[in-house]
Order: C-alpha cells, then sequence, then structure tokens
C-alpha cells in the first residue's frame, strides 16, 4: 500500500486553493481577473439568494450575476475590487460581460445550476417573476 500524506492544519491552510482566471472584457477595454469563492464567500452568495419572511422563504435572484461578480472580481493581488455596495451599480452594466463573468465564477467556484435549484426547492416559496425581474 503507498503511504498517504496526511495533511497538517499548518498545510491545510496555509495552501493556496483559490484559483483565478484571466478573462477578456473588450467592452470594457481590457481584462479582469476572476476568483473562485472562499467557503465564507459562496455561503454569503447563497444567503443572499434566500429571502427569509416569517415562516415563508423565497428565492431572490435579483442581481444574481452582479453579487457573483462583485464577490470574485479580483486585482492582481487577488483582493475584490468591487464592494457589496457596488452591486447595484455593477448591475447596470452589460448582460452579456456580466453574463461572461457569471459563467466564470460559477465554473471555478463549482456552483451549478442544480445548485440553486436546491436552494429553490428547499424554499417554500421556490422561484417567484418578481424576485427574478422585481
Amino acid at each position: 500500500m503507498a503511504k498517504v500524506k496526511i495533511l497538517t492544519r499548518d498545510a491545510i491552510l496555509q495552501a493556496e486553493d483559490l484559483p483565478r482566471e484571466l478573462v477578456e472584457v473588450p467592452e470594457w477595454g481590457g481584462c479582469v481577473y476572476v476568483r473562485t469563492l472562499t467557503g465564507t464567500e459562496r455561503d454569503a452568495f447563497e444567503a443572499s439568494v434566500v429571502e427569509q419572511r416569517g415562516k415563508s422563504t423565497k428565492m431572490n435572484l435579483r442581481n444574481i450575476r452582479a453579487k457573483l461578480v462583485a464577490l470574485t472580481v479580483v486585482d492582481e493581488e487577488s483582493n475584490r475590487i468591487f464592494s457589496d455596495a457596488d452591486v447595484g451599480q455593477l448591475g447596470k452594466k452589460s448582460a452579456v460581460v456580466l453574463d461572461r463573468l457569471f459563467e466564470v465564477a460559477q465554473r471555478l467556484s463549482g456552483l451549478k445550476d442544480e445548485d440553486v435549484e436546491e436552494l429553490a426547492k428547499n424554499s417554500d416559496g421556490g422561484l417567484s417573476e418578481d424576485s427574478i425581474f422585481g
């Protein structure tokens, strides 16, 4: 049997496990880095699309692309370049560009369409037109 390397706490905490990808955005005149979500960011992202009102839960997909792009577009040192407060303005940018960046962030972060569907299934109200376009 081959010897298995057992990781230590320090090895895990020091591991560089947030890959990023350079994405061309000719509409904006250059390129941006898109980085995978951290565990904390993914939890915050998922929580931001679930709305709890009393005992009722429903999906809020408003600005979902801008939310994910804001969390994952980073500078050369992998620091976010957009804050949560920028989501509204970012959502007014080209849907084509946001979709391109969203798809890269989704792929890098292991977010699948089924994940959003699972969130919807686990919510009482499911998806609503108001929350998508409202």
